[in-house]
């Protein structure tokens, strides 16, 4: 894609401005870390903290309806039945069901892609007091791209998995792993597949049902629009009763809130997981962002973020930069990772938030992700000429809703080699 096509093409932009009270303050490229709140999610948590500040214990009826609503319409995004779906923490929590909860035996074997999130790793590794044998996949170059061959070979290298585990999307360079393929290559070598969802769902299409992942988890704090703390967890029902609930409680059971029968008869479905009181004030919050997900349509919101990608990778690429992150059609995400000379990419993050632009530094990345909110009025940055190590990487990540002018605008900011900001507001129609 040209910059001149990217900036004539006219669109509905899928999710609202309004909503987005960020909007007035920041250019927000960072829904790879933590997203902003929706203002509905907002009001939605204000709204239930209220009734309880009101009434108490008589508000928790119609909050536990208005919970089973959300469990269904969380179902509708990941592409599973509702009844597979539990609420948990975080991702963290539901990677840790997952690697607890299995039944383990020394010389079980779980393939795992190499330089992965660590909370996606550590689960894994911490069972070696198992015997439990973790074989990870080298991801390819600089791109950190993971074909569904590398993980055919690193299976084939030893006997059969009990079980593969990887990001849908990899949080360093963004490639998205084919889950479709994967899973039928798992399916043929009997492994479970167990896949971190984070990086991808609420921004890209899901069908893990059909796809055939068993297993999959992610918190609501980034393409999903929800708050920290707060996130769901996929357990496909033919293997809910291969996990042991970790924490089995009141509401693990069929007969939930029969204080005086104390037999253990757990539910059956994913609910059996949650064990106590659930987080109803941050599940009402992200129920309200999965409405506006699921009215706006993710295929319509992957295609707005995809063509934000391509329009940065045009302009930063025509200022010299070199875009890391693969973006052919088969591996390609919201994440764009890019290398910029200039200055250490810690001070040019902290430039970039100085001029109302939010990125994300990490080590040897800064991190920018294109579900972009524009902050209306945005002025030019990078004034000053910078020189840096050009090992080092920038990361673009952020979801897109339009400026007040009706038309968007991709206010990604880069520095040229020695010499001043190369990219200026590139203004592109929805």
């Amino acid at each position: 894609m040209t910059a001149t096509s990217a900036t004539s093409t006219t669109a509905a932009t899928p999710l609202v401005r309004e909503h987005f009270p960020v909007t007035k303050r920041w250019t927000y490229l960072n829904h790879a870390g933590i997203c902003p709140l929706p203002q509905p999610a907002v009001e939605a948590m204000h709204r239930h903290a209220t009734e309880v500040s009101l009434d108490g214990e008589f508000s928790y009826a119609a909050h536990a309806a208005e919970i089973e609503r959300i469990r269904a319409a969380s179902g509708r995004l990941m592409g599973v039945p509702s009844t597979d779906v539990a609420f948990v923490k975080n991702t963290t929590t539901g990677l840790g069901m997952i690697a607890n909860g299995l039944e383990w035996a020394a010389g079980d074997r779980i393939v795992v892609p190499d330089l992965e999130f660590p909370s996606t790793l550590y689960p894994w590794l911490a069972l070696a007091d198992r015997g439990v044998v973790v074989d990870r996949v080298q991801p390819e170059g600089d791109s950190g791209k993971l074909t569904v061959e590398a993980f055919v070979a690193r299976i084939n290298a030893g006997p059969a998995p009990k079980l593969v585990v990887t990001s849908w999307v990899q949080f360093g360079r963004g490639w998205r792993v084919d889950l479709a393929e994967l899973g039928r290559v798992c399916r043929e070598a009997g492994a479970l597949l167990c896949v971190d969802v984070i990086q991808a769902l609420g921004v890209i299409p899901a069908e893990l049902d059909s796809w055939g992942v068993d297993f999959a988890m992610a918190d609501g704090h980034k393409w999903l629009l929800g708050p920290e703390g707060c996130g769901v967890l996929y357990v496909r029902g033919s293997k809910l009763d291969l996990l042991r609930p970790l924490e089995p409680g009141w509401n693990s059971v069929v007969h939930r809130e029969e204080w005086d029968n104390l037999d253990l008869v757990f539910d059956d479905t994913a609910r059996r997981l949650e064990g106590g009181m659930p987080n109803v004030t941050g599940i009402a919050a992200l129920g309200a962002s999965i409405d506006l997900l699921l009215a706006a349509g993710v295929p319509a919101i992957w295609s707005h973020v995809d063509r934000l990608c391509e329009l940065a990778c045009t302009r930063l690429t025509a200022i010299g930069a070199t875009v890391l992150s693969d973006r052919s059609a088969a591996g390609r995400s919201g994440i764009v990772s890019v290398q910029i000379d200039g200055e250490p990419i810690p001070l040019l993050a902290e430039k970039l938030r100085a001029e109302g632009i939010a990125v994300s530094a990490r080590g040897r990345a800064a991190d920018l992700a294109a579900r972009i909110q524009h902050r209306a009025g945005h002025r030019a940055v990078g004034r000053r000429d910078c020189r840096v190590d050009p090992r080092l990487t920038t990361r673009l990540s952020g979801r897109c809703v339009p400026p007040s002018t009706g038309r968007e605008t991709l206010p990604a900011r880069a520095i040229r080699p020695g010499r001043r900001a190369g990219i200026r507001r590139a203004a592109a129609s929805g």
